[in-house]
């Protein structure tokens, strides 16, 4: 192939479904999957595609949209409440690390230009592979999560200057004497021509745009918006993504915010990955295979030092304690997708030669496979020494005779706790969860820590003297398990429980407790409200719904009676479907149903 739009398209579809697929589901995430791909695909493996450069010219308009979707999410309005996590954390974060990575990279024999760059460019970690980890672990809302996720929206902001930077060092360094002011100038009237007049410009823009209720052309001036910026900047000499950034900070708190986004989503991450692709063709595979000893000890280097500034930011001005601070480290000791794009354009400023982007493209990768290794590893070991969690006894509780006592203190407890206050019902409710009965305790609620499903907490709680139990426990194993040991114990008892799903009231049945279906009223009364929204008679709705219900219950009852044969519960549903169609179609005088009411009015008249 010679790099012609159809092997273009052919190889990144490839990329795509094959490679992307599989580093995801290894945990090492697509970007690394599309570098190795476009490595492979490229001039410097199997040479499906010759010549990199008309694609990374062509993708580099995927880095150009990824900055103006990174605009419209930082409003002033959200930086302001997060700005001391964001500027203080992540700013020094930023700083730190870019000053000893660029005094190392000028040990090492760079100028000041070329190691700023070098410095900043790998102090940036990955915001795909990071907020990726998180995800997967379930630790955004954590606090080593939530200050990672402001560290990278710094170091998301911190990119954009530097990438409006290299042009301008990169002709300072080229022209004697250092930039002339009339570059300069030009460079901030640009700035502040699309800051100034691009705010009412572009919404005045949208506006008439939205009147005509075209969606194409919503799309086209969304792309026309976004290239438009990048090249009034590229003009002035500085970088695209700059225009692109600031025209979505300046929609960023539009009501064409969402709209936008949705836009402009598909086409950057089409050609974002392409630029990733790109990046992995243009890397020279035989350079770096000739000096893996240089290249790993360029990794180990990068990730000891990211690994300590990121320990000691997170324990000074982030206040995490020590495990808090070690998952962090080890979340952002990465190199980041900021770095390729700004070594490209170090490049093509002249601040630096290819033999060395391609080492440090290649340092960047390394470090993105191997994180999340680095924390597994750290997980592993934080668990291995995990202090003992302190052991709550459970509550003593005094027997205060209660008519009810409610296993569960969730949504679905509450609810039905201030239905018994409102009646003075005296109740006990007991809940598993120590976190749950801390939290609820601060509101006045008399709540008791403790297993419900132990004997000796239920005898101690005058379980013997209780009218009803109601278990509105969420898991269905623990519900289960409760239930057993009450009716164990009383077994005369009313007991009525939450049931997640048929299968589950099923269960409950069979235990003798009344099931009540935890989603299945509500639903019926949003359907009601529905009908009743689209011109259906209150009481028409109300009689729909009734019909249903009982109908269902019907089923449920049915089908109890064979749960444990799949072939007569599959026949029980189609006969149920049916009869609801007969039971319907006989308001409209239809169906076999609907023939005989009709019959029996012609006989009374």
């Amino acid at each position: 192939m010679h790099g012609g739009g159809l092997e273009l398209a052919l190889v990144f579809l490839l990329a795509a479904v094959i490679a992307v697929p599989a580093f995801r589901r290894f945990g090492l995430g697509a970007v690394l999957g599309y570098l190795v791909a476009g490595v492979a695909l490229g001039p410097n493996g199997l040479r499906f595609v010759r010549d990199a450069e008309p694609v990374l010219g062509a993708a580099e308009i995927g880095v150009v949209m990824m900055l103006f979707v990174i605009g419209l999410e930082l409003s002033p309005s959200r930086l302001k409440v997060m700005r001391r996590p964001v500027f203080g954390s992540g700013g020094a974060q930023v700083a730190l690390t870019g000053l000893a990575l660029g005094a190392a990279a000028m040990a090492l024999g760079l100028g000041w230009k070329a190691a700023l760059v070098v410095g900043v460019g790998l102090a940036l970690s990955s915001t795909a592979v990071g907020l990726q980890l998180l995800s997967e672990r379930k630790a955004l809302n954590t606090d080593h999560g939530r200050l990672g996720f402001a560290i990278l929206l710094f170091q998301d902001i911190a990119a954009i200057p530097l990438l409006a930077a290299i042009p301008l060092l990169g002709r300072a360094a080229a022209v004697e004497g250092g930039l002339g002011w009339e570059e300069l100038i030009k460079a901030l009237g640009a700035i502040a021509l699309l800051a100034l007049g691009g705010r009412w410009a572009l919404r005045h823009l949208f506006r008439v745009v939205a009147r005509a209720q075209m969606p194409e052309v919503f799309t086209g001036a969304a792309l026309l918006t976004v290239l438009g910026a990048a090249w009034l900047m590229q003009e002035a000499g500085l970088s695209a993504g700059l225009g692109a950034f600031l025209a979505g900070v300046l929609l960023a708190d539009s009501e064409f915010r969402h709209e936008l986004e949705s836009q402009i989503n598909p086409f950057k991450g089409l050609l974002l990955g392409l630029f990733f692709m790109a990046v992995g063709m243009s890397i020279d595979l035989g350079r770096v295979m000739a000096e893996p000893g240089q290249v790993l000890g360029l990794v180990a280097g990068l990730m000891a030092v990211k690994f300590v500034l990121l320990l000691l930011v997170g324990r000074l001005p982030g206040g995490l304690d020590r495990r808090e601070a070690l998952q962090l480290a080890a979340v952002l000791a990465l190199g980041g997708e900021f770095a390729f794009v700004v070594f490209s354009e170090a490049v093509k400023a002249g601040l630096l030669a290819e033999a060395l982007r391609d080492r440090l493209v290649a340092v960047v990768g390394v470090s993105m496979a191997l994180t999340p290794v680095l924390v597994m590893a750290v997980t592993r070991l934080l668990a291995a020494h995990a202090p003992a969690p302190p052991k709550r006894a459970f509550d003593a509780i005094p027997d205060g005779h209660p008519q009810v006592l409610i296993a569960g203190f969730g949504r679905f407890g509450q609810i039905i706790a201030r239905l018994l206050v409102a009646q003075r019902v005296p109740f006990i409710a007991i809940e598993h969860s120590a976190d749950q009965v801390d939290f609820v305790r601060r509101f006045g609620n008399i709540i008791y820590y403790g297993d419900p499903a132990n004997p000796e907490l239920l005898r101690s709680a005058g379980a013997a003297h209780v009218k009803a139990f109601v278990i509105a426990i969420d898991e269905t194993e623990g519900s289960l398990h409760t239930v057993r040991t009450i009716r164990r114990l009383y077994p005369d008892a009313k007991v009525f429980a939450r049931a997640r799903d048929r299968r589950h009231a099923w269960e409950l049945m069979d235990l003798g407790a009344h099931a009540v279906r935890e989603m299945f009223h509500s639903s019926l009364r949003l359907g009601e409200e529905v009908l009743m929204a689209l011109g259906v008679p209150a009481g028409v709705a109300q009689q729909h719904a009734r019909r249903f219900r009982e109908h269902d219950e019907r089923v449920l009852l049915a089908q109890y009676q064979v749960h444990d044969d799949e072939a007569a519960l599959l026949q029980t549903s189609a006969d149920a479907r049916k009869e609801l169609e007969e039971l319907f179609n006989a308001d409209q005088g239809e169906g076999v149903l609907g023939g005989m009411a009709v019959e029996r009015r012609r006989s009374t008249d």
